[in-house]
């Protein structure tokens, strides 16, 4: 079992990675997917800081779950989250200013993240801590896998670069091509995630029970 991990956890992590995707499957963080994907950095950031705060949160509420009373466990979840959110936009605005001002609130806003409130709810609170690290890492590599590949189509066909990289030659340019305006704006990301949406669940066989 390499590092510790089961075969088990492993294939945890593969399914929050396709057919259990928090994006595709269960439809949630979409907000962030549409906001901060005209450029691969921001999406890797966006997602590096959410399977930050989702797998360590995770944890610690798995860790206090036998302490915590039942009517208030939604307010301790959202302090631990919050605290966990304050941490990560700090780290962001020291080491990584210029990423963390083109995020915007988006980091902060991972607070009310359904992903983390709901996985903190639905898996946190029923399973020990290990287990809630590995789930915590599989739903941020799900959503984080979604980030990238929606913000790979939107910067090389908006802006034809790739982490900043010129990837279309300016040969092409002179030649009469032009960037693809739509790509760069809130409804191309919309299209792009709709499309990926149909494919996952095309590929998985994937049908909506009556």
């Amino acid at each position: 079992m390499p590092l510790g991990i089961s075969k088990k956890d492993r294939r945890s992590i593969r399914t929050a990675l396709w057919a259990s995707n928090p994006v595709t499957f269960h439809v949630l963080g979409i907000c962030s997917a549409l906001a901060v994907t005209t450029q691969m950095k921001t999406a890797l950031v966006m997602g590096a800081a959410l399977t930050f705060v989702l797998s360590l949160s995770n944890t610690a509420i798995s860790v206090l779950r036998g302490f915590i009373p039942g009517k208030i466990r939604i307010i301790v979840q959202l302090v631990v989250i919050s605290t966990l959110v304050a941490v990560a936009d700090q780290v962001l605005k020291a080491f990584m200013y210029d990423v963390s001002k083109q995020l915007s609130v988006f980091v902060g806003l991972i607070i009310t993240n359904c992903i983390v409130m709901g996985r903190a709810e639905a898996y946190a609170m029923r399973n020990p801590p290990f287990k809630s690290f590995i789930d915590g890492i599989g739903n941020g590599l799900g959503y984080s896998a979604v980030l990238v590949c929606v913000a790979v189509f939107r910067e090389l066909l908006g802006q034809g670069t790739l982490l900043g990289w010129r990837v279309v030659p300016e040969a092409l340019y002179e030649s009469g091509y032009a960037n693809c305006g739509l790509m760069v704006l809130a409804p191309g990301a919309f299209f792009l995630l709709g499309a990926i949406v149909w494919v996952q669940r095309f590929l998985s066989g994937y049908t909506e029970k009556p």
